[in-house]
């Protein structure tokens, strides 16, 4: 299950560093870019973490603090402090708004992502579930094994990890470039055909006789975890 995450963050750089690194993690996130757009969104939909600027155009990041700890819906929301202000007293002033952490920048990226799940794990646990499920395959991220219908799968660890990366959300389509970013990163250079290479190595580890396959090509777009196959078993 995706943690809705909202991320309040003016450097348009930054806030889309944040949204590439969580939506790795499989979260679902959402960028806002002033502190009344932010409120205006926690309004529509309550997220299960939020990522907060402290210094924001409009509403700052500490009356934002104040306003959704008041309310019922958002009083107990896990909130990250995201600032340049390292000194103890605005520490202080950031936790005793309500903040539930604080992250000076400039901050190390895999530090925040481990914050965050730490965070999650303690207010909502299977938000950052180590087992993924989907039809009658098994992941276990902490192990590293997969399996279906009870036996054990051998893949290759481009393999694993391009299934991770589906089996996230079921039913989202991804193309082969965000496959690319996602599965082997945006540093490195693979060609697009690599992918389908891939993909045919984790069909053939995934399927037996007549087993339905569960990775769908959906043509001109990419591929997907199919959504009906994770249903139906």
């Amino acid at each position: 299950m995706a943690a809705k995450i909202l991320v309040v963050e003016d450097e348009a750089d930054l806030g889309e560093m944040l949204r590439y690194n969580l939506e790795a993690e499989g979260h679902l996130v959402t960028v806002a870019v002033s502190g009344d757009e932010a409120d205006a969104a926690v309004r529509e939909a309550t997220p299960d973490l939020i990522l907060l600027d402290w210094m924001l155009p409009g509403l700052s990041g500490i009356e934002l603090c104040r306003r959704w700890r008041a309310r019922t819906e958002t009083s107990r929301t896990p909130i990250i402090m995201l600032t340049a202000r390292g000194e103890e007293e605005e520490r202080v002033r950031g936790l005793s708004t309500g903040a539930d952490d604080y992250v000076v920048k400039p901050f190390s990226m895999p530090e925040l992502v481990a914050r965050v799940r730490a965070l999650l794990r303690r207010a909502n646990p299977e938000l950052v579930a180590n087992h993924l499920k989907a039809g009658d395959i098994e992941l276990d991220r902490l192990s590293h094994r997969v399996s279906r219908a009870g036996r054990d799968l051998h893949l290759g660890p481009t393999e694993y990890r391009l299934l991770e990366y589906l089996m996230r959300h079921p039913g989202r389509v991804y193309s082969r470039e965000q496959l690319l970013d996602g599965v082997w990163g945006q540093d490195v250079y693979v060609d697009e055909r690599t992918v389908d290479v891939h993909v045919g190595r984790l069909r053939k580890a995934l399927n037996r006789g007549k087993e339905p396959d569960p990775i769908r090509t959906v043509r001109g777009a990419g591929y997907s975890f199919d959504e009906r196959f994770a249903a139906a078993h």
